[in-house]
């Protein structure tokens, strides 16, 4: 039953990515006025909030009230499940997300991630990581927030992967907010290298923002720090919602679709 469920969420989600497409690409037309991608970006995430919505395995939603962010953010989270996307598409703003360069590579998937103005990165090599952060910091001087996962990958475990530096040293040189937020459950929602889904209450809770006025370079391991126990809290506030320590999941929070 679990592998027949699974074969039709992913063809439910399939569909929902192509259709979805269709209505964004029109989108474009919305450029010339509409400078930081904001329509076609948010056309994206409602993709993933409606997947998320069909799929029969799981019930998503947010945590609290999250205040949108300031323009100049950088948004950082734990990273559980390839799910985190759909989970974190349900909050009520846009932002620009980095991302694994193949998944730009993926028909229909990855051409919505360039239609909304997503950042491709090559994972290992440096120029690509160098460009990707160029393009972030564009993305923040138009006055965009930039979401990425500071661990880099998805972690196998419940424990965090060492942070990387990017995300900080783009807010430091950019005079940007770091934004901490945390999910919890997405990693029983798609298992890492499976391709079956399984079912989950899945949450994601925002953070306070991080100022880095008056930090330099010499303080990124500081700021990772701040960032890591900030994500370390919130997530422990999220596990027994969620039913990850063993207990069973509270009631469903409410779930909001973006705007």
């Amino acid at each position: 039953m679990n592998a027949l469920l699974s074969i039709y969420a992913w063809l439910e989600t399939g569909l929902v990515a192509l259709v979805g497409f269709c209505l964004q690409a029109p989108l474009v037309v919305t450029w010339p006025f509409d400078k930081r991608k904001v329509i076609t970006g948010r056309a994206f995430r409602l993709i993933g909030v409606t997947a998320a919505k069909l799929n029969p395995f799981w019930k998503f939603g947010i945590h609290g009230n999250p205040v949108r962010p300031a323009s100049r953010t950088v948004v950082v989270s734990n990273h559980e499940s390839n799910a985190d996307p759909f989970l974190i598409s349900y909050l009520p703003w846009e932002m620009k997300w980095l991302g694994k360069a193949s998944l730009f590579k993926i028909p229909v998937v990855g051409w919505s991630m360039w239609l909304a103005g997503d950042i491709p990165v090559r994972r290992g090599e440096k120029d690509s990581a160098q460009a990707a952060m160029a393009i972030c910091a564009r993305w923040l001087d138009k006055g965009m927030p930039v979401m990425i996962f500071p661990e880099g990958t998805r972690s196998k475990t419940e424990d965090l992967l060492p942070f990387k530096d990017g995300a900080f040293r783009l807010a430091i040189e950019a005079g940007a907010d770091v934004l901490p937020m945390a999910v919890s459950g997405t990693r029983r929602s798609l298992p890492k290298h499976s391709w079956r889904f399984a079912t989950s209450r899945a949450l994601v809770t925002v953070g306070t923002p991080i100022s880095t006025k008056g930090m330099t370079l010499a303080d990124v391991e500081r700021l990772k720090q701040m960032a890591r126990e900030q994500i370390l809290a919130l997530r422990a506030t999220l596990m027994p919602l969620t039913g990850v320590e063993g207990g069973a999941p509270s009631e469903p929070e409410r779930a909001v679709t973006p705007r």
